[in-house]
């Protein structure tokens, strides 16, 4: 599907979702520490947003929960955050494919059952969401969203009648539900993060004072003032309590001689992940950087000036820059005021979309040989469109170097790629792509150059492969059950 944005279609994959969790030892309210991590995280999605926080002291299972359409700050008042009162509290922000884009599946999901009371985030797909729907359904669910997260929701609580611990009903839960999935789930008294075995997406944890918090990624940490602990290791469950602070349960992890078979998305590096982030010990930006640096060593071209698109580009475009010597200029002026509330120019409309969010400085590109560094073509339509604008400010040769291999396949793990006849690597080959965008030359990078830019750590690069760390899904269900 179409990544949809702002009214706007963008040649791009779309993005994953971020997770917030806090617990305040000391009894201080969370919300507005709550409200900017996810302000931090806000590049992870940007369709809806939700914040639910419980007082610890207070009436047990009581959960104020806010939630809407939009990003952090147009959902969010001051007023609202002032209104929400507890020291333990999780947030959400969400992507969603075109079809699932509604407030009944914005997050966190908070479920009343007769245990208490349940609030769960979760950033990724699961695999198994037919069979597992199905088979609650036959028990007597009665489902008020479309997502997967309630899924999950659904089985922790079930299970949680079964055992004597929400950690353990948690536990039990990822036994049944095969994916991606990071999760922060928050029980009367506890905060619990979670992470799929394979750790397709991130999750960390942070301490501040007396809180400990639970994130997406490290840059959210960075904005509220904590302090990085560690990642959550991949299938590891952690819960919080002021009695034992982090214990941890790695009954779920793979065995020491099967670490191999973890696969972290490749994407959270080349695109998702925010530059001053680190991911699993590994700097994004680090990373972005050495992807610049592998194409100008395998993709070489004689050029006066390197440039990237904004934002992800721009890094890559640093690290080609200074491994061939060729200056880096900033070619691209960006519109920061393009939210989703803005209007997407009609087709009939001289105006495009490209041009209102981007514009070319013609004074760097202008007679000169340019070599330009993007993320990833998957359509082409943006790629064609952006070779134009570099021509037609007076740009005598466009060299274009992806900082990606070309997609080839569909994701089922949290990214939004689409179907494969979508995709224009899919049956045309390098020349032919050239041909298309309309510029001089074009290379990608190279498949086997992928684990390096997560030094070494296993990666999932099946959009790129078509091979796979668990077997996908008989059907695909990626419009109908997203995250």
């Amino acid at each position: 599907m179409y990544r949809v944005n702002c009214g706007q279609v963008e040649d791009k994959p779309g993005e994953e979702c971020g997770v917030f969790g806090m617990y305040d030892f000391s009894g201080a309210d969370v919300a507005a520490s709550v409200y900017y991590g996810l302000f931090a995280l806000q590049h992870r999605g940007q369709e809806s947003c939700g914040i639910a926080v419980s007082d610890t002291a207070g009436p047990k299972g009581r959960v104020i929960s806010i939630k809407g359409m939009g990003l952090v700050n147009e959902v969010f008042t001051a007023g609202h955050l002032e209104q929400m009162k507890g020291n333990i509290g999780i947030g959400h922000v969400r992507y969603s494919t075109a079809g699932g884009s509604t407030r009944e599946n914005a997050q966190p999901l908070v479920l009343n059952y007769i245990k208490g009371t349940l609030a769960l985030a979760h950033n990724g797909n699961l695999v198994n969401t037919p069979e597992l729907r199905r088979e609650l359904e036959r028990d007597g669910a009665i489902f008020q969203t479309t997502i997967d997260t309630e899924v999950i929701a659904y089985h922790i609580a079930r299970e949680r009648v079964k055992t004597a611990s929400a950690e353990q009903a948690v536990a039990n839960a990822m036994k049944k539900i095969k994916g991606a999935y990071s999760l922060v789930i928050m029980s009367p008294r506890k905060l619990i993060g979670a992470r799929d075995p394979y750790g397709f997406r991130p999750l960390c944890i942070g301490k501040r004072d007396q809180a400990y918090i639970l994130a997406s990624e490290t840059c959210a940490l960075d904005t509220i003032g904590a302090e990085f602990i560690r990642d959550v290791e991949p299938g590891e469950i952690v819960t919080i309590t002021p009695e034992c602070g982090i214990v941890s349960d790695r009954s779920m992890c793979f065995a020491a001689e099967s670490k191999e078979k973890t696969a972290r998305c490749i994407f959270e590096y080349i695109y998702f992940g925010r530059p001053d982030s680190r991911i699993d010990g590994v700097s994004v930006y680090h990373s972005r950087i050495n992807a610049g640096r592998f194409l100008a060593l395998d993709s070489p071209a004689e050029a006066d000036v390197v440039v990237g698109v904004p934002e992800s580009g721009i890094v890559a475009a640093l690290g080609y820059a200074r491994q061939s010597g060729i200056p880096y200029g900033m070619a691209f002026v960006k519109n920061g005021y393009v939210g989703r509330t803005f209007i997407s120019p009609k087709q009939s409309s001289r105006e495009s979309g490209v041009r209102v969010k981007l514009n070319v400085l013609r004074e760097v590109v202008d007679g000169k040989r340019v070599i330009i560094i993007d993320d990833s073509i998957v359509r082409g339509t943006t790629s064609g469109r952006i070779v134009r604008m570099l021509r037609e400010a007076g740009a005598s040769e466009v060299h274009m170097r992806i900082s990606s291999p070309p997609f080839l396949y569909p994701c089922y793990f949290g990214t939004d790629v689409p179907e494969r006849e979508q995709l224009i690597a899919y049956h045309r080959d390098t020349e032919e792509i050239r041909e298309l965008v309309g510029a001089d030359s074009l290379e990608y990078l190279k498949t086997e150059r992928l684990p390096e830019l997560a030094e070494g750590l296993p990666v999932c690069s099946g959009c790129f492969t078509g091979s796979y760390p668990l077997k996908p899904p008989t059907e695909d269900i990626r419009g109908e059950y997203d995250k």
